[in-house]
Parts: structure tokens; sequence; C-alpha cells
């Protein structure tokens, strides 16, 4: 096992320095960073100055080196750039110091906050809309796609197969214009009392900083339609599979009943495939989260990565690039090892 994970984290490794090459060669050529920090009225010797700062002045290939040596948790520096860049870490040496670091990740052009404060203070809050999103597929999911393979053929069956279909067919950014219009603007005053717009916590004039959870409820809603729908068709697809193994019938002729052979045998052996598939749809969740963040106004990575193109703060959005690719790698690896250890054959 310890081998198997070796590897896909290696081919993790290799995909993320993929990643690193494009995005570096994506955003280097969109504006002139020292012009979009200063403004079209700096002088041009101020302009000169920003490029040096920002290592502009050097080839491409140098600055590609110097971009992996700053987002790179092993890292060598010369001892006055430690200090200008605030790095974070621990660093032995002389003049060049070598050392174990946080990934610098850049400032904001237009705020100057450290890319790596802002994305911190974003992402748990699209943790949080995921993680939420996830458990309320995943529990409806089950509960649907046990309904309709226990009711196989009848209306409910039907129904179930039918909304899954349109729930993964639609798109989340649709889904989520639809649902932000009707539950949190038609239906908000009278019926739901849920916002169309809002953040995790809003401010009290004499309380301070308080938490509103009723604000997650639309943006989960919208990110878990299409986790729900799949994991309701694999629910009822593995359950109708294991209903038809010799196991159950034996089950059945020791005299068990129907709801223990269903929810202590058959469902168990059900879960596997929905219980791997969770890793895989977490990661995708995150990066579905920014299109619905963006329309409910939800102040996670997502927000800040559309704020941040809107603005041409190419700092911010290849950070939050470099984040969500590692998110993913993270749980492809997990997930591979949940596979491995549930089928030993997949090694």
């Amino acid at each position: 096992m310890a081998i198997f994970i070796l590897k896909k984290s290696l081919y993790g490794m290799l995909v993320l320095l993929g990643v690193l090459l494009l995005v570096f060669t994506l955003f280097q050529g969109l504006g002139d960073p020292a012009r979009l920090i200063m403004g079209q009225t700096a002088d041009k010797a101020t302009i000169q100055n920003i490029r040096k700062q920002l290592a502009l002045d050097e080839p491409k290939w140098k600055q590609f080196l110097i971009y992996i040596n700053d987002v790179s948790p092993l890292s060598i520096y010369p001892e006055k750039a430690i200090f200008q860049k605030n790095l974070n870490g621990f660093f032995i040496g002389g003049h060049y110091k070598v050392g174990i670091k946080l990934p610098y990740l850049g400032r904001s052009y237009q705020s100057r906050k450290t890319v790596t404060a802002i994305l911190t203070e974003a992402f748990p809050n699209t943790i949080l809309l995921t993680v939420a999103a996830i458990l309320m597929a995943f529990l409806l999911g089950i509960s649907l796609g046990v309904l309709a393979a226990v009711k196989k053929g009848s209306w409910i069956d039907t129904t179930t197969v039918f909304t899954s279909i349109l729930g993964i067919s639609v798109p989340s950014f649709f889904t989520g214009i639809v649902i932000a219009y009707l539950f949190g603007f038609l239906l908000s005053h009278q019926y739901t009392g849920l916002h169309m717009l809002g953040s995790l916590y809003y401010i009290d004039p004499f309380k301070g900083k308080q938490l509103d959870l009723k604000n997650l409820i639309l943006p989960a809603i919208t990110l878990g339609i299409r986790p729900l729908a799949i994991f309701t068709q694999l629910t009822r697809s593995s359950l109708l599979n294991e209903l038809q193994q010799d196991y159950i019938r034996t089950a059945y002729a020791k005299g068990l009943t129907r709801t223990k052979v269903l929810f202590v045998h058959a469902l168990k052996n059900a879960l596997n495939p929905i219980i791997t598939a969770i890793t895989g749809w977490f990661a995708e969740l995150l990066a579905g989260a920014f299109f619905v963040e963006y329309i409910f106004g939800w102040n996670g990575i997502g927000k800040v990565t559309v704020d941040a193109l809107e603005q041409l703060d190419f700092p911010v959005v290849m950070g939050s690039v470099l984040l969500t690719a590692c998110f993913f790698i993270a749980m492809n690896i997990l997930s591979d090892v949940l596979y491995a250890w549930i089928d030993p054959r997949v090694k």
C-alpha cells in the first residue's frame, strides 16, 4: 500500500508541475503587472522599479524558476528576499539560505495583501459550503436510491429516475439563478425568509459579528443537486445488483426480516462505490462552487476568484487555481487509496 501511495503522490506532483507551467504561461501575457499596480498615470521610473521588484525585467525562463521557487515548500533565497517577501518558514545558510516555508503566492495588485492571506480567509467558507452540499447529497441520495430500488417499477421509482437525470443534466449556474430568484427573491418575504445574497456572518450593531447559517441553505442546495442525482442513481443500481446476489437469498432462507436483509446486508455492500465516489465529488464541488458562490454572493474562493478576474488581479487568480489544483490532486489520491483499500485488486 505504501508503494501504491508513493506512486500516486509522484504522479500528483507531475500533474501539479504541469498546472504550474500552464498557469504561469497563461497569465504572463495578460497586461503589464506594473501598470496594473500603479495605474496608467505612474511615471517611468516607478514602473521600472516595480518591474525590477517583481523580476519582470528577467528572461521568461528565469521568471518561471523564480515562480517555482516561490510556490515550492523547499526553496533557496537571498537573505534580503526573505525579509522583502515576509516569508514564513525555517531557513539556514549564509548569504543564500535554504529553507522550508509556506508557499509564497505573491501579493494582490489591488489590495496589496498577500494572496495567502486572501485565500486563507475565503477557503473555510468554500469548504463549509462544499461539506454542507455533499452531506445533503449523500443523505438524500441514499434515501431516495433505497426507496427507488425497493419500489422498482412503481411511479416512485420512475419519478426518482426522471428527476435524477434532470438534476444531472441541468448546469449548476442555471439552477443557481432559478433557485435564487424563486426562493431568495419571489418567496423570500412571505414564505422562506431566505436571502438571495448573503455571507456566513452578519454585523449586528450591538453584538458585532454574528453567525447566520440560514444563508448557507440556498447555495448548498444548488451545489448539491448534481451529486444528489448521481448518488441516487448509484445507490439504486448498486442496491438492485446486490439484491440479486446469492447471499441475499441465503439470508432470506435463514429467516431474516426484509428490513434486516436490506439495511444490514445489501445496503452495506451497495454503499462501497458511493463512499469512494464522495471524494471525487468533493473536489468537483469545490470547482463547481465558483459560479454558485458568485450567484449567491458567498464569500468563498469562487467569488474571490471571479472578483479578481474582473479587476485583473492575476496573483489572486493564479493562487486560487493552484489551491484548487492541489485540492483536486489530494482528493484523487485519497479516492485511489480508498478504492485500493476496498478492492485490493486495484493495486
